[in-house]
């Protein structure tokens, strides 16, 4: 007897994508099913970002973040900005934007996907099935269109979800960051024996210069950071940004609502003189990769910055293990200290027919370009031949 007659139905699932204009709007329990361990990606640390005015429609990031549900059960998220500038981003389009003006059309507001001011690899849509991030991606450019947007962007994907995204007829980028990789050192002594004479030995004199100095490091995880300590580093991380004639994008309520939130996500580096603090750094910690990320001095001192932010943090990776640590956006200074070229990714689509050919004709040749310059890094290794 066919199916119909015995009084059974096949119901069509019923899909939707909704818009959330804040993450106060979805369970943060639910979006971290699907966000998985990556601290940078987590509801607590994205939405305190909102919640005290980081990443605001004020500040130029507009929340409208993606969430799709088939039978009302949310199956894939996706954070979402209308972008009104490009700041914070550490994936540079301002060429592009200029040659927009240039020509007299508007490439403000964009449409991006990212995590704001936060140069850090990883996921951005994020469902667990293929055919449920197609249809994230494919909602967001539609988006594009809908909210009068000139442009569509993700940056930093894992290389799978650009694959995924440049399947679906978005242009893909290739851009460099430095990483260091932890190949089961025994001790920070073992990793610089693996690195050539002189590389080694200015990494060692750099080390020795501070300790003759009087400089001594502590570092703190989780609950370790006292409130002091947090106001401390939110004065270096201002200092530090002002210095070099930037607004800083974050504020001390957001630091302390990490610490709050996501204790077991924090490693902070303090250098302290004479048992005042000089400098701090702050990192993020995941299951296999410490993300550094934001630092800042009161005074200068020579050498600070690379043990404060480097040294300190390889040390903590050999010490528990941690495979990978990734020192932040740019840096080729970063080689001669045992970080290593690694690609990363970012897909675009551009609403305007032209300046997308223009723009595609571009990132072919910018793409060979970072081909030739990661050779280059590779000849000018500091660790031994083997």
């Amino acid at each position: 007897m066919p199916t119909a007659e015995r009084g059974e139905s096949r119901q069509t699932p019923r899909v939707a994508c909704r818009i959330l204009d804040s993450l106060r709007n979805i369970d943060a329990d639910t979006w971290n099913a699907l966000a998985g361990d990556h601290p940078a990606l987590r509801h607590e640390f994205l939405y305190a970002l909102e919640e005290f005015g980081c990443a605001t429609e004020l500040t130029g990031w507009k929340p409208v973040h993606l969430a799709l549900e088939i039978d009302e059960r949310c199956v894939g998220v996706m954070p979402l900005y209308l972008k009104f500038h490009s700041y914070g981003e550490y994936v540079f389009d301002w060429a592009w934007a200029e040659a927009y003006r240039r020509h007299g059309f508007q490439y403000y507001p964009k449409l991006l996907c990212a995590v704001p001011f936060t140069p850090v690899t990883g996921p951005r849509v994020l469902a667990p099935e293929a055919a449920w991030r197609r249809q994230l991606v494919e909602r967001a450019v539609a988006l594009t269109d809908e909210l009068g947007a000139s442009s569509f962007h993700c940056l930093l994907p894992t290389e799978e979800q650009a694959g995924e995204m440049r399947d679906c007829g978005l242009m893909q980028r290739t851009q460099v960051q430095f990483h260091w990789y932890n190949r089961g050192y025994g001790d920070f002594d073992a990793f610089l024996a693996c690195m050539s004479h002189d590389k080694r030995k200015k990494i060692k004199q750099e080390r020795r210069k501070l300790r003759d100095a009087g400089i001594e490091f502590v570092r703190l995880e989780g609950k370790q950071v006292t409130p002091a300590d947090w106001a401390f580093f939110a004065q270096c991380y201002h200092r530090t940004y002002r210095a070099h004639g930037s607004s800083p994008y974050l504020n001390l309520r957001f630091f302390r609502a990490l610490g709050e939130r996501m204790p077991d996500n924090v490693l902070m580096i303090v250098a302290r003189a004479a048992g005042a603090p000089v400098a701090s750094a702050l990192n993020l910690i995941g299951p296999d990769t410490l993300y550094g990320r934001y630092w800042g001095a009161v005074e200068y001192v020579p050498g600070l910055h690379f043990e404060t932010c480097y040294y300190q943090a390889i040390e903590y990776c050999i010490e528990r293990c941690v495979g990978v640590f990734e020192g932040g956006a740019q840096g080729e200074h970063k080689v001669a200290r045992g970080f290593e070229p690694r690609r990363t990714w970012s897909v675009h689509r551009l609403e305007h027919p032209e300046f997308a050919s223009a723009v595609e004709d571009f990132l072919r040749r910018e793409g060979e370009g970072i081909e030739e310059y990661i050779e280059e890094l590779g000849a000018s290794s500091p660790f031994k031949a083997t």
